[in-house]
């Protein structure tokens, strides 16, 4: 067995690992820039987040969420346009549609939004 000293990490906690399981649960695709994924954080952070989209340049966010979080995508849309930008923002797209979740027996249908923001010229 080798010693280490204090300060040094061994070569197996140098290298995170990750198993199986949680490799299948990462996205496959890469999230384009401009998105926002709602999810179950408060609403400001998400509201926050599309904010600092325009504020680096961005003209448009898009805002994606599925299931439970549909109505809090809607929420941070409209606390976007009525509270922080009010007349400079429109709804430009709205998509919705089923992604199937899981595998085998497991996979179950569920509901996905997409909410896209444009700043008014």
């Amino acid at each position: 067995m080798v010693a280490e000293s204090k300060g040094e990490k061994s070569q197996s906690e140098a290298v995170p690992t990750i198993s199986g399981e949680q490799a299948r649960k990462r996205p496959t695709t890469p999230i384009p820039e401009n998105t926002v994924l709602i999810g179950k954080k408060p609403i400001m952070g998400y509201v926050v987040a599309a904010l600092m989209q325009f504020q680096r340049g961005a003209n448009k966010a898009v805002l994606k969420a599925r299931g439970g979080n549909i109505s809090r995508a809607v929420d941070v849309a409209e606390i976007l346009r009525n509270k922080f930008l009010p007349g400079s923002l429109v709804v430009s797209k709205i998509e919705i549609g089923t992604e199937r979740v899981g595998e085998g027996e497991k996979a179950r249908d569920v509901s996905v939004i997409e909410i896209q923001l444009e700043k008014v010229k």
